[in-house]
């Protein structure tokens, strides 16, 4: 497994470059991760609006929430509207900060591994979006650390909670067939799962109740994120320095073409979990 301090500094390789920089391309809402466009002319504002909503709708009407990999707190901000308790889980720094120097009520956010957190109580709903992919690392057995994830997040939910997952998977290409800068100038020491792996591991914990390939709404992110860069490139220099800058243009250029050829796919998976005394054992 990538352990906490390698998840760490692989988080903040790419997450800490400044919430200057990125407030420069993304939305309002710093929403870094795949939207939910109703049409290409839609606004990136809200298709990720939308997506935020998606991942609530599938928790219901959840009081006490987990959002693990929290980013700038676009799910906690919506939360907080909702007379909830939410706590977020981050590895960035800078995120925490941002999220924290909102005050949101009723929120709290952890600059912590998900592997280290310990609840004071039970959660009714449990969202991810964007941080599964960053679990597992090259030459690892992927199912085994999955599933670690799957028994805690049953652990600490409530039995009628529900887990709203959001992850860029593999589809018809491997770790060994992308591109060594992808690899190891964007997500180093992080390798993508499958979908299968993901219900081999999730086997026995969790019922999965839903997928959706968003694969092509992700291509549309990416694209919207390329556009609204080069439109402020000379002010992303300025803030990043012109090498960071080239890196991302790469970065969402190619992944943009991956999701649209189908080599990765943006998979929305909604869980509920299993419990013992249904079957007799714990897995």
């Amino acid at each position: 497994m990538v352990t906490p301090a390698e998840a760490a500094a692989a988080v903040r390789h790419h997450y800490d470059v400044g919430n200057d920089f990125y407030a420069l391309w993304l939305d309002r809402s710093l929403t870094y991760s795949c939207a939910m466009p109703d049409g290409p002319d839609d606004t990136l504002e809200a298709a990720q609006k939308r997506k935020v909503e998606f991942h609530l709708d599938a928790i219901g009407a959840a009081r006490h929430v987990l959002d693990i990999g929290c980013g700038w707190g676009s799910v906690l901000r919506e939360l907080s509207h909702r007379a909830t308790r939410a706590v977020g889980l981050t590895l960035s720094d800078e995120q925490a900060a941002f999220v924290e120097a909102q005050r949101l009520p009723g929120t709290e956010v952890r600059t912590e591994h998900w592997l280290h957190h310990e609840p004071d109580a039970p959660y009714d709903g449990i969202i991810s979006i964007g941080a599964f992919e960053h679990f597992a690392g090259p030459g690892e057995d992927k199912v085994a650390v999955y599933r670690d994830f799957f028994i805690r997040c049953r652990d600490w939910s409530r039995e009628d909670g529900t887990l709203s997952l959001q992850t860029i998977a593999y589809a018809n290409m491997s770790r060994e067939t992308a591109s060594e800068f992808m690899r190891q100038d964007i997500f180093p020491d992080a390798d993508l799962p499958t979908l299968a792996e993901i219900t081999a591991a999730a086997d026995g914990i969790f019922e999965v109740v839903s997928v959706h390939n968003g694969r092509l709404d992700y291509a549309w992110t990416c694209e919207q994120w390329a556009h609204r860069l080069r439109s402020r490139r000379a002010e992303a220099v300025g803030v990043a320095g012109p090498e960071v800058v080239a890196r991302y243009e790469r970065y969402l250029k190619l992944s943009a073409l991956g999701f649209r050829m189908g080599k990765i796919c943006l998979l929305r998976l909604v869980l509920r979990p299993y419990r013992a005394r249904f079957f007799g054992r714990t897995p």
